[in-house]
């Protein structure tokens, strides 16, 4: 979805590996001569076992095990200098530098084999996520659309953030969502919610009903889980108990209908973060007047459809985020104050207002956010003459 992340493998950049492979083979030498030099009660060569460990938290076990090679030939170097190589002191040292340096080394693989496996399955997942979520237009009748999607940081999951377009007859409809959890069980919702979408979204005149089809799109998704558990019934449960529940879906969604000839703009918003209208350098939020449960969970949470109109006109913008952009957290752990730092770019366009955002929200949270963001801005434009 989006953008794709290298993922991390166990490879170092030029420069880097540099600098990093030159600090167990300085620890090396300077061991060996102070050794050396030192008088010759003292001995240094059990600091030579730093060497081949440092290197194992970096590098494979190829790298790991040479590393202690070299260590283990400084280790008789010193022994030859200082004695010779069969005393038993420095004998004792080598044995137990060779086994340290085995030791490591098969860490290191299994290190190693363990990020191969994490990349390969976060290739996939990133991979599903990439057919699953379609790019936006960045024209859609007189709007002017921009989508950016923020990817955690590279030890979280995948994220189940959604968003798509629709043209019908009479304008747009935009669908951003989050689907509940992580990994591959949060794509599959997504993936079910957004086909619910684009097959019904141009052909449903209303907005309720558009909804009760996205409903039943996360209705098949309880139900493969459910299959796929054995369709064991849980009974009876409370409306807080089921959202709970790990084997209960739902999203958390946004639905807007954008007429191209009515400055307005239409939406439900089922258990989603407001949108934020940009208007003339203010930042309005738009919130329900009454709170509606994610899609998946009505059944429960009983709740009618409701239907929103706000006024937007020609250049306002409207900016869709999902909640991994205000659960951002700084150093302090204060989460991201999104109504405030848009103020700095309330006249932006579209591309510019989420590039800034962007990266003023990385920064905030030091370059690693917690959960997986999506954010759409959208902009009516002037009317072609």
């Amino acid at each position: 979805m989006g953008p794709r992340r290298r993922a991390f493998v166990p490879r170092l950049s030029r420069r880097g590996g540099r600098l990093l492979l030159a600090a167990p083979f300085a620890l090396i030498a300077t061991v060996t001569v102070v050794d050396i030099l030192s008088p010759p009660e003292v001995h240094l060569g059990p600091f030579l076992i730093a060497a081949p460990a440092v290197t194992a938290s970096f590098a494979g076990p190829r790298m790991t095990a040479f590393v202690g090679a070299v260590a283990v030939l400084a280790q008789a170097v010193v022994a030859v200098v200082r004695t010779r190589l069969t005393d038993l002191n420095h004998t004792y040292q080598i044995i137990a530098l060779i086994l340290i340096s085995v030791i490591v080394s098969f860490f290191a693989y299994l290190r190693e084999q363990d990020e191969n496996r994490v990349t390969r399955l976060r290739s996939i997942a990133e991979a599903a996520q990439s057919v699953v979520l379609r790019p936006l237009p960045h024209r859609a009748g007189p709007l002017h659309i921009a989508s950016v999607y923020l990817a955690a940081e590279e030890e979280a999951q995948m994220g189940g953030d959604l968003y798509a377009a629709a043209r019908t007859a009479s304008g747009t409809r935009l669908l951003i969502g989050d689907a509940r959890g992580k990994g591959l069980d949060a794509i599959s919702e997504a993936s079910l919610v957004l086909g619910a979408f684009r097959v019904t979204a141009r052909r449903e005149h209303e907005l309720p009903e558009l909804i009760g089809h996205l409903e039943e799109g996360v209705g098949s998704a309880d139900e493969v889980a459910a299959a796929g558990e054995g369709g064991a019934e849980t009974g009876p449960r409370s409306g807080a108990a089921a959202a709970e529940d790990a084997n209960e879906a739902f999203v958390t969604a946004l639905v807007l209908d954008i007429p191209d000839h009515e400055p307005v703009v239409r939406l439900v918003n089922r258990g989603h973060p407001p949108p934020l209208l940009l208007r003339q350098g203010r930042v309005i939020p738009l919130e329900p007047a009454d709170e509606s449960p994610p899609l998946g969970l009505s059944d429960i949470l009983s709740s009618d459809v409701t239907v929103e109109t706000f006024p937007f006109d020609v250049g306002d913008v409207l900016l869709l985020y999902t909640d991994g952009v205000v659960e951002a957290r700084d150093r302090s752990r204060a989460f991201y104050p999104l109504a405030e730092r848009l103020t700095a770019w309330a006249d932006a366009d579209p591309p510019t207002l989420l590039a800034h955002l962007r990266a003023d929200l990385q920064t905030y949270a030091g370059g690693h956010l917690g959960d997986d963001a999506a954010l759409v801005a959208v902009e009516r434009l002037a009317p072609k003459p």
